[in-house]
This record gives C-alpha cells, structure tokens and sequence, in this order.
C-alpha cells in the first residue's frame, strides 16, 4: 500500500511539473492556472482511471531516475535540461497510456480532493 501512496505521491507531483510547463507555454497562462486550480471534480471512467494507474507508475519510475540526475547536475542550466527531458519523457508516458496531459492532471486533483477515487485508481493499480 505504501508503494501505490509512493507511486501516486510522485506522480501528482509530476503532474504538476507538466501543468507548469504547459501553462508556461501558453499565452495565458494566468487564466488557465486559475480556471484549472478551480475545477469541479469531474466522473471518470475506469478505464481513463486505469490509464492513470498504468501511467502514474511509469512517471514513478522516471521521476525517481531524473530526481537522482537533477540532484547530480552540477548547475541551474544543467538543472532545467534535465527537468525538461523529464517532463518530455513523462508526458509521452503520459500520452502513450491514452490520456491527454490535462486529464491526467484533472485526475490528479480529483483524488486529491475525493478518497473515494483515490481508493478505486489503488484497486485498479494492484491488478
């Protein structure tokens, strides 16, 4: 149970990593950061659930690779190639499970808010 709380942990952090870039690529990021911090908890399918579950143990994976590669960069450009090629890999991931960046993310939050949602992407991330 620990692992799937580790793995969900980073994954929600990385989920954030990956909404501060796409908003820091748009034009109006103010906006999109206020309207998406205040959306409603949306129902999700359990198949997009599963496609969190299946993702968010990847990004586990990577995020814990390029923790230790971030942690050995020996300066701040070096520090944001490595956050960059990160983000690349974990929102291929990301895409690659058959969710956009926006509904993982929207996900994310809504297990944060509802302990009910977290309990079923945990069942379907032990099957």
């Amino acid at each position: 149970m620990n692992r799937i709380t580790a793995i969900f942990s980073a994954a929600l952090l990385t989920a954030g990593m990956m909404s501060m870039t796409a908003h820091a690529q748009e034009d109006s990021a103010g906006a999109s950061e206020q309207s998406q911090a205040q959306a409603p908890t949306q129902d999700f399918s359990d198949d997009q659930l599963q496609q969190f579950a299946d993702a968010s143990q990847e990004i586990a994976m990577i995020s814990q690779e390029y923790t230790e590669r971030l942690n050995a960069a020996e300066d701040e450009a070096a520090q944001q190639e490595v956050r960059m090629e990160a983000n690349d890999r974990m929102i291929k991931v990301v895409e690659d499970s058959g969710l956009d960046v926006d509904t993982f993310n929207a996900i994310g939050q809504a297990i944060q808010q509802d302990p009910e949602m977290l309990q079923r992407v945990q069942e379907l991330a032990k099957s």
